[in-house]
């Protein structure tokens, strides 16, 4: 995903593409990567009739310093200068703006969490599970590609289906979040999901059943988390 601000930090451009070039947040196809990207940036380059100099990258919390540095060099190799790195809960609360609660980011391959208190992040965390395992779970019980799974899962007539068989995923991705609020020893009285998988029917109502906590999915959560990390650009000027 690529998320172009403007000098106000206001949205203007971007490009949105499923790819499975990184997994539980490590680059796993970085060839794939860099051309998907260069992909991207010339199409937005030419609709904006500007170059695209630099960016911010994002990753989830957790993450071993060399694997972070890969995402650099990904944007890096695209012909872009990486001028910051953040974790993705934090950078989606550049957009949310929340003080206290937890952002929590259910990516592809892992659930995130940041936990917040007076506006600072006070804990971060980050496991397997995402959108790529509910898709996995509905291939499986399906008998069918993982690709065929993946256009289902994100298709509004099947959703409600399809909801019994992915439930567990879930409740996983709940239990993810409810243990580290318990380790985190910080009272938690909201949580606000963002990425693509939180999006998904019934998800919000799963959550809050299994935490007990009032949890909210903003519109379109999954462009949340990359207009955050857009806003992290540390260009001077930029």
């Amino acid at each position: 995903m690529l998320a172009v601000l403007d000098q106000d930090k206001q949205p203007i451009a971007g490009e949105y593409q499923f790819a499975q070039v990184v997994r539980d947040g490590l680059v796993v196809d970085f060839l794939g990567a860099v051309d998907l990207l260069i992909e991207m940036k010339q199409r937005v380059e030419k609709r904006l009739g500007i170059k695209l100099t630099h960016a911010a990258s994002g990753y989830p919390p957790g993450v071993p310093l060399v694997e972070v540095r890969a995402v650099a060099n990904v944007v890096e190799a695209a012909g872009m200068q990486c001028t910051n790195l953040v974790d993705e809960p934090t950078a989606a609360n550049a957009v949310l703006g929340l003080q206290n609660g937890a952002i929590v980011d259910v990516g592809g391959g892992t659930t995130g969490i940041a936990i917040l208190k007076d506006g600072e992040v006070v804990y971060t965390a980050d496991e397997p599970t995402g959108g790529t395992h509910f898709t996995l779970v509905i291939a499986g019980a399906q008998d069918i590609p993982f690709e065929v799974a993946e256009a289902m899962k994100v298709n509004p007539n099947e959703q409600t289906r399809l909801f019994p068989v992915i439930r567990p995923v879930m409740e996983k991705v709940a239990n993810i979040v409810a243990r580290h609020i318990e380790q985190s020893n910080v009272q938690v009285d909201n949580l606000t999901f963002v990425g693509g998988t939180s999006s998904y029917p019934g998800m919000a109502n799963v959550i809050e059943e299994y935490t007990g906590i009032p949890t909210f999915v903003p519109e379109r959560p999954v462009f949340v988390t990359p207009l955050g990390i857009a806003m992290n650009d540390k260009t001077p000027g930029g």
